[in-house]
């Protein structure tokens, strides 16, 4: 089974350009979209053409803002929007799929803001988070899918000693928070392939950032511990564009 996660900033936007070819061409079993940035109606009618998949979406209340989407060929057991807190759950930022040997978590983690504004409330929703997944683990193993807006490790973005506890996305409490998942039992998958292997999911727009690989990996799979030997593969799909982040692929034998 193959599994794509793609932060598409804007799904209305990324369909004008090569999306569909480049959806065809990875084929997967399941696809997780973070940042649509549209609601139920606007998704479901730029995505049509995927007719093959059974779509779920989960839209912010505010328009033109988050939002994730999930699409499966097979139609999952169960599907759940939010984790159930009224804080968090305004911002259309995580849909759970539930299958017969896990639960697929599309995840869209806040960002801190420019300004570290939502820093506090990010190490909030990292705590609760957490407590949601461990909750959904006591029933059977999870793969989290999506854009954690954290680059866990220096090795992890290009600039690691210019942005440490000034950017958002590289602040000690949001490393914490990351360390938090990983230290309760899940694992990144990715790094636990490749340890050593400098690779960027998401770069900015300005400064030709991406012509010059100045990257940060902040998409991520996380698995819990009791399903790594299911994982062949982990992909960060570089050559596709469309969007500030690429796709990430997992592969896992089922």
């Amino acid at each position: 089974m193959t599994i794509i996660s793609w932060n598409v900033n804007g799904i209305r936007a990324i369909v004008k350009k090569d999306f569909f070819e480049d959806i065809k061409k990875m084929n997967p079993d399941i696809i997780c979209f973070q940042e649509t940035k549209a609601q139920d109606k606007e998704v479901e009618l730029a995505i049509a053409r995927l007719t093959n998949y059974n779509l779920y979406v989960n839209s912010a209340t505010k328009k033109g803002y988050s939002g994730t989407v999930l699409l499966s060929k097979t139609k999952p057991i169960k599907i759940t929007n939010d984790m159930g807190i009224d804080q968090h759950d305004h911002e259309g930022r995580v849909i759970c799929a539930e299958y017969p040997n896990f639960y697929l978590v599309n995840v869209y983690v806040p960002n801190s803001g420019q300004q570290l504004e939502r820093l506090d409330y990010r190490k909030k929703w990292d705590t609760d988070f957490l407590n949601y997944l461990k909750n959904l683990e006591e029933i059977k193993p999870v793969i989290i899918a999506g854009d954690f807006n954290v680059a866990h490790q220096p090795i992890d973005l290009k600039n690691d000693k210019a942005n440490y506890n000034k950017t958002a996305g590289y602040t000690q409490i949001e490393i914490d928070g990351m360390t938090n998942i990983i230290n309760a039992g899940f694992v990144d998958a990715f790094r636990y392939l490749h340890p050593n292997k400098i690779a960027y999911s998401y770069w900015s727009y300005r400064f030709k950032a991406r012509e010059r690989n100045t990257g940060w990996r902040i998409d991520y799979f996380l698995v819990s511990k009791s399903f790594v030997g299911k994982v062949k593969s982990v992909t960060i799909h570089t050559e596709y564009y469309g969007s500030d982040h690429c796709p990430i692929g997992l592969e896992i034998l089922l």
